[in-house]
């Protein structure tokens, strides 16, 4: 009762003041109301808070694939989309003011008979029936309880009943009546007004309950949006009051006749009409993407970290999301539909949807960084799983580009590309000799029952086909421990450790993260890959040397434009040169090998994914498998001039289970028939040969490192490639002494626990 009186006061002050000084303020030019003391009332438009001169209205963001139509997601607190007036119906227009502020073409902002009206009419029936708001003040309370600069408390007391606040928003509705035309006011507000169900601005309004554009609303359909602003919550037949939203639609018809808008047979034709839904279910978020392309949201997920991480954005994390959420930005993604489907199909060759085991696919663009697939063998939805099944078929875990909790995997001797590069920085030739032992007994110490001594000794996984006379060729064809292993310790291991990083590996997991900042010269074991890594960090890396030392950041999208048609930056590519150019020729030459190709010198003899070169056929290839001990990983990395790709199996909730030898075949296929697809129709590309010099160099000298000198040495020049590994004459190159190994024998391969978890891979 004392809230009732306490309204009905309100009211009867108001159109006190207002019919009194504030008609003189809304009736009379500025320089009269300068004259007789009475400025006060009507602010100047140059004063008014920012929002209201330039309105900066919450609005959803929108996520396209890279063609830039297809729909991938939107982000919002608030459903809105700002459209021009000329995009509204006009039958909405008019159903609008006559719902709201059917004088609103002939007022200056403040209706004082509106306001006498309702005074009289309050006054009469006890209660407050009729508002005092014009359209235009009714806009200004939305922009300051939407203000998106504001917190929710301040929001609050812009917004609060106060005869203070009311005064405030006529004196703001006089100035923005002194400078802007009805249709702009009429627009503004349309764009901000709340239709209920979510939906923020007609349309999202005309979505939400149509499923139509705007422009394409009926008359009942535009009466009844137009009735729903009252009282959205409750009014609106979408889990509300039906009967109250028809009530609602036949008063503004009413009123659309009595002012002359339609005719009385309209509105009757309109009021007979029964309310036909067809309710639009905007996506909001990842998980919000729909069905038919779950896999989709691996990918969005990833761009949501990405957007998390960048400061362009704000400050703070939670500043950025708000961004993302309320700044109704058009965002293309770098992600190909195309490519992705393709990868998708690839990963379910692996492993199907339902299995324990992942196969994690990347795709990526050298020389950008753009990321064009993340598909994995799992649904992204929070749908519940069967009984004992934590992550599969569903899961939001990002297990193709790591984050969240999720370290990643370890990828074998893919990461003896580490190795290769920071030997080859270090002055070392391709043709660099080495006589790889089955077993070499290294310098690294190792407290574990199974060391030699005292010292971590890898082995190879297949001595028949990998042990003997070895250069980088050969060795990364054939994917040989020892050599890289030996390698690895003479140029030192931290130069492999740090060049990993170069290449944007993430050491995520804690005890890889220790041994990266304070074991580096100790970590005999990662150029065998026991460091976790992701498909999208490992495929990156490769791409870099098919960019030509380009390293480019991973970056999921092409164009960010706001609401005002602005691109920002924060689209274009992060690059930087890290490797000279003849540094990831020589590479990309050794890794023709492990695929079938042969290196541009013709020294390449047999790889461990011969398979590859074929799947691709003309398209030149370079890559490099890696199996971790035990098979409890299979992982395959490959590129070409235009793109690079990495698939990995494994089983992301129990590193124990090993995914067998018997994967390693799948996942090769998995990513070249990927890579087979994306490229179907597009030009040859060459890659670029490494110069004589640094493919056979002039000698060696001495090479920096922590270690002693191994016996390596440059091989002899071939001109074919040769039918079994060469012993270099040693009247051209003195053969090397291996490590000594006859006090070691080769029993199966050692488990180190201080600084080689999981050896040997290959």
């Amino acid at each position: 009762m004392l809230r009732q009186r306490l309204s009905q006061l309100w009211t009867l002050t108001l159109a006190g003041i207002l019919a009194g000084t504030i008609l003189a303020a809304a009736a009379l030019p500025a320089s009269v109301l300068a004259a007789v003391g009475l400025r006060s009332l009507g602010a100047r438009y140059e004063d008014l808070p920012q929002d209201l001169r330039t309105p900066p209205s919450a609005q959803r963001s929108y996520l396209y694939a890279s063609d830039g139509r297809t729909m991938i997601t939107s982000f919002y607190d608030e459903n809105r989309t700002n459209v021009p007036l000329a995009q509204v119906a006009e039958v909405m227009r008019q159903a609008t003011v006559a719902a709201e502020d059917a004088r609103f073409y002939s007022h200056r902002g403040v209706d004082v008979r509106g306001v006498l009206r309702a005074a009289v009419a309050n006054r009469v029936d006890g209660e407050v029936r009729q508002g005092a708001s014009t359209l235009t003040m009714q806009y200004v309370r939305n922009v300051l309880s939407s203000d998106p600069g504001l917190t929710a408390e301040q929001r609050a007391e812009a917004t609060e009943t106060s005869a203070a606040r009311k005064i405030q928003e006529v004196r703001y509705a006089v100035a923005l009546e002194r400078r802007l035309a009805k249709d702009e006011i009429l627009g503004r507000y349309l764009n901000i007004a709340y239709f209920g169900a979510g939906a923020y601005g007609v349309a999202a309004a005309s979505q939400r309950y149509f499923s139509k554009p705007a422009r394409s609303l009926t008359l009942a359909e535009a009466a009844l949006l137009a009735g729903l602003v009252r009282s959205p919550e409750t009014d609106t037949p979408i889990g509300g009051d039906a009967d109250a939203a028809l009530v609602r639609r036949g008063y503004v018809l009413r009123q659309m006749a009595e002012s002359g808008m339609i005719s009385d047979e309209a509105a009757t034709r309109a009021q007979a009409e029964p309310i036909r839904l067809r309710p639009g279910a905007e996506p909001n978020d990842c998980a919000g993407i729909p069905d038919g392309h779950s896999d989709w949201g691996f990918f969005c997920d990833y761009f949501r970290q990405w957007w998390d991480a960048n400061p362009a954005f704000g400050l703070t994390v939670d500043e950025r999301r708000e961004t993302l959420r309320r700044g109704g930005y058009r965002i293309v993604t770098s992600l190909d539909p195309a490519i992705q489907a393709g990868a998708l199909r690839q990963s379910l060759t692996v492993y199907d949807l339902d299995d324990r085991r992942a196969a994690p696919i990347a795709v990526v663009q050298p020389g950008t960084g753009r990321v064009l697939a993340l598909a994995v063998n799992r649904n992204y939805r929070l749908d519940p799983n069967p009984a004992g099944q934590r992550n599969h078929p569903n899961t939001v875990n990002q297990l193709v580009a790591g984050g969240g909790g999720i370290n990643g995997y370890q990828a074998g001797s893919t990461f003896k590309i580490f190795t290769l590069l920071a030997a080859l920085e270090s002055g070392m030739p391709l043709s660099a000799g080495y006589d790889a032992p089955s077993r070499l007994l290294t310098r690294y110490p190792v407290d574990s029952p199974n060391s030699c001594g005292g010292y971590w000794c890898p082995a190879n996984a297949n001595p028949g086909w990998m042990d003997g006379y070895h250069t980088m060729w050969t060795a990364f064809g054939r994917s040989v421990n020892t050599y890289f292993v030996a390698l690895q310790q003479w140029i030192g291991a931290e130069r492999a450790v740090r060049m990993a990083e170069r290449l944007g590996i993430v050491f995520r997991a804690d005890r890889d993260a220790q041994l990266a900042a304070y074991g580096a010269r100790g970590w005999g074991a990662f150029t065998l890959g026991v460091a976790a890594t992701t498909p999208l960090e490992l495929a990156n890396a490769y791409a870099t040397l098919a960019a030509e030392g380009r390293y480019c950041k991973p970056l999921p999208v092409i164009r960010i434009v706001d609401p005002t048609g602005r691109a920002l930056p924060a689209a274009a590519p992060s690059c930087g040169k890290m490797l000279k150019a003849e540094v990831a020729r020589a590479a990309t030459d050794a890794a023709r090998c492990p695929v079938g190709g042969q290196s541009v010198y013709a020294q390449c003899d047999g790889g461990s994914a011969p398979e590859v070169a074929r799947i691709l056929g003309t398209q030149p290839v370079a890559g490099k498998t890696g199996s971790t001990e035990g098979y409890a990983t299979e992982t395959f990395v490959a590129f070409t001039p235009q793109l690079a790709a990495a698939g990995i199996a494994t089983n992301p909730d129990d590193p124990s289970d090993a995914v067998g030898r018997e994967a390693q075949r799948r996942v090769i296929a998995a990513v070249a028939n990927t890579m087979a697809g994306a490229l179907r129709g597009a030009p040859r590309r060459d890659f670029m040969p490494p110069g004589r010099e640094i493919a056979f160099g002039a000698g060696l000298g001495a090479a920096p490192g922590e270690l002693d000198p191994e016996p390596f040495a440059p091989a002899p020049v071939r001109t074919a490639p040769p039918t079994a590994v060469p012993t270099p004459p040693p009247a051209v190159v003195p053969r090397p002494t291996p490590v000594p190994t006859a006090a070691v024998p080769r029993p199966t391969p050692p488990r180190s626990t201080a600084t080689a978890p999981r050896p040997p891979p290959r």
